[in-house]
């Protein structure tokens, strides 16, 4: 992935206002409302966080009010009532609401869209720690809209949530490291951060780092090991994945050869968009049989792929 795709989409990772509720509790002490959410005893947990705002005013039970009412959990969906939650945690130096009330703001949920405001309460909240909104105000300052393009600026903002271990800023730094925008051209760190990623099962860093491991760009070349990560990849949908897999079955490359795999993988790829000339050359002069057994085990992925698109075509077309 370029850094020129890296900002087509500002993420929004669901707020993790539970991760830092134990920590407002005594390290001894049960946590009740934690508890609740963690079984899905929602109704419980907005009981009692209610409770704890009544008696305590704890900032963190503000922010668990929030998270229920966005997302319609123990209590009706009320978007308003969610951002005036987050709000009053967030004016409390919640990150967590803050990063909430971001995301809210970034894409109108329950108020008006306005997105100064959500990068200022990005960067509050980055400044307080908080991994996604570190991600997030990285890839406006590489959008190059809300603030001037500063790929540098973009680098050490996703450093801190890397190293706070968001697989998505992983793979994003090692994009800059790959191609030397805003750090210096580092082919050992990209791929160490492919590998970070990779194994936190982010999809787009199990393939290039399955590219980097095939070809031993920045780590030891290990083609068996490419093809666990590549495999991984393509049984996610990843179309460049299912290509490389096909291509490797094809060739004997890192997995046992086997026409009737690299015909399945190749069509597969090929019905997401990801077609070949090798491959395509490949089929072409495979036996018949395999080639049938091929196209046979690719049927029930190439429907299911049909499906979808058919249900997201009328979503597009039959907006709620």
């Amino acid at each position: 992935m370029t850094a020129q795709r890296l900002m087509l989409t500002v993420v929004a990772v669901t707020v993790a206002a539970t991760t830092a509720w134990g920590q407002a509790s005594k390290p001894d002490e049960p946590d009740i409302v934690y508890g609740a959410f963690q079984r899905g005893m929602y109704r419980t947990a907005f009981a009692e966080a209610t409770k704890r705002v009544e008696e305590k005013n704890d900032v963190k039970a503000m922010t668990l009010l929030g998270e229920l009412y966005a997302d319609g959990l123990g209590v009706r969906k009320d978007e308003q009532k969610a951002a005036d939650w987050y709000r009053i945690a967030a004016g409390r130096g919640d990150r967590e609401a803050m990063f909430a009330l971001a995301m809210f703001r970034m894409t109108g949920r329950g108020g008006p869209r306005d997105r100064d405001a959500a990068a200022k309460l990005l960067a509050s909240a980055a400044k307080l720690g908080q991994a996604a909104a570190a991600y997030n105000l990285a890839l406006l300052y590489v959008e190059g809209q809300l603030f001037p393009q500063d790929f540098k600026r973009a680098a050490e903002l996703l450093r801190t949530a890397a190293q706070a271990g968001s697989p998505e800023a992983q793979y994003a730094l090692a994009t800059f490291y790959k191609e030397g925008r805003g750090v210096p051209q580092d082919p050992r760190e990209a791929a160490r951060l492919l590998g970070a990623a990779a194994l936190a099962e982010n999809t787009d860093a199990e393939v290039e780092y399955g590219i980097a491991l095939f070809n031993g760009t920045g780590v030891a070349k290990n083609q068996a090991a490419a093809a666990t990560y590549l495999t991984k990849a393509a049984r996610r949908g990843s179309p460049i994945a299912q290509n490389r897999l096909a291509f490797m079955y094809a060739t004997g490359q890192g997995v046992k050869h086997d026409p009737v795999q690299a015909a399945r993988w190749h069509l597969i790829a090929r019905s997401g968009g990801a077609n070949d000339m090798f491959l395509e050359d490949y089929l072409r002069k495979m036996r018949p049989e395999d080639r049938t057994a091929g196209e046979a085990a690719a049927k029930p992925w190439i429907t299911r792929l049909a499906a979808q698109q058919q249900a997201n075509d009328a979503a597009h077309l039959n907006p709620p």
